[in-house]
């Protein structure tokens, strides 16, 4: 599916240093691929192209006849590219990786999102639906967000890095509970949950690195289509504000990476403290009881040339001997702190 939005500016009124200033005549229009030749027509005109679903020769030759380069193109469909920022003469190629679903344990969907953001146009490339263009689209019902790309660019991206936030910050409060619940004794069943989090956190800290990486890029050294801090850009604010979240994404996700593994450490130490206690209870027990069963077996042998058996209070000396070596081994163990 190929729509678009086209905002005709003819008499707008350009300041330095500022985005053009949208007079009373300016008119939006929505459609498909007439307004894109509306927009080849026009000098003073600004366009979003969105594009949904799988890329075909004539979506691909569209692109290409629009300035965007065909080695970004193919990046954009495919599945497991990284993200990443790339400046071309013509536009900025970002490579964002957003959510087409995500649930409470943090199992994600992810959705390549594609930006081509010229100085008078915005391209976005998404296979399937996405909150995230949707929601833009819905909001630039005035006009005015489509009359600057590098600013719907930014904010989109600021938008779509708050749907992960907004799921990171709820998995405090899970965290919380599983760490309760492995104090109380859910122990098998704690940790299973443990260790299935900690892997989807791994993955979404690995997403969360390239975005921190592409939005620290896009803050320090900026794209001429995106804004440099060349000290009149009016983007760095929302560049700042982009790398702000993607950096707190990226730490909380680690943290929260690091607990999990903090607490699957702790109750591996846990269990093996009281595996060592019970080991030492069996040690004690075994180590009182091998004298006593020497003697027992000695004199259970009964041959005839044992003196001892003849003895007439034999019996209660060897009973006696076997109580005190036991008691003697009580008071060694509780000596040495083994009790």
């Amino acid at each position: 599916m190929i729509r678009a939005k086209l905002l005709s500016a003819q008499d707008a009124q350009e300041k330095p240093g500022e985005a053009a200033e949208l007079s009373k005549t300016s008119e939006q229009r929505d459609g498909a691929l007439a307004l894109v030749e509306q927009w080849r027509a026009s000098e003073r005109a600004y366009l979003w192209l969105d594009i949904e679903g799988e890329m075909d020769s004539e979506t691909r030759a569209l692109l290409v006849s629009l300035g965007c380069s065909e080695l970004a193109i193919t990046d954009s469909i495919r599945l497991r590219h990284p993200p990443k920022i790339e400046a071309f003469s013509d536009n900025t190629f970002v490579l964002f990786r957003g959510i087409a679903r995500i649930d409470d344990s943090l199992n994600l969907t992810p959705q390549q999102v594609g930006l081509w953001v010229g100085d008078n146009y915005l391209i976005s490339l998404h296979r399937g639906l996405s909150v995230s263009i949707n929601h833009f689209w819905q909001d630039t019902a005035d006009g005015t967000a489509l009359a600057n790309p590098a600013e719907l660019a930014l904010r989109l991206l600021h938008f779509a890095s708050g749907r992960y936030l907004d799921k990171i910050l709820e998995f405090e409060d899970t965290l919380g509970e599983l760490e309760d619940a492995l104090l109380t004794g859910q122990s098998d069943s704690v940790m299973r949950e443990l260790v299935s989090y900690r892997s989807r956190l791994r993955k979404l800290r690995r997403i969360f690195n390239y975005h921190h990486q592409m939005t620290e890029q896009l803050l320090h050294e900026g794209t001429p289509h995106l804004g440099a801090d060349d000290g009149e850009d009016r983007t760095h604010h929302l560049r700042r504000d982009l790398y702000d979240r993607c950096e707190r994404l990226y730490s909380l996700c680690n943290m929260y990476y690091e607990i999990c593994g903090d607490l699957v450490e702790g109750y591996i130490s846990l269990t093996s403290h009281q595996l060592n206690n019970t080991m030492k209870v069996l040690t004690i027990i075994t180590a009182i009881f091998v004298p006593l069963g020497f003697l027992a077996g000695l004199y259970g042998m009964n041959f005839e040339n044992m003196p001892e058996l003849h003895f007439r209070y034999g019996y209660f000396f060897v009973l006696f001997l076997m109580i005190s070596i036991a008691s003697g081994m009580l008071w060694l163990f509780r000596r040495i702190r083994w009790l």
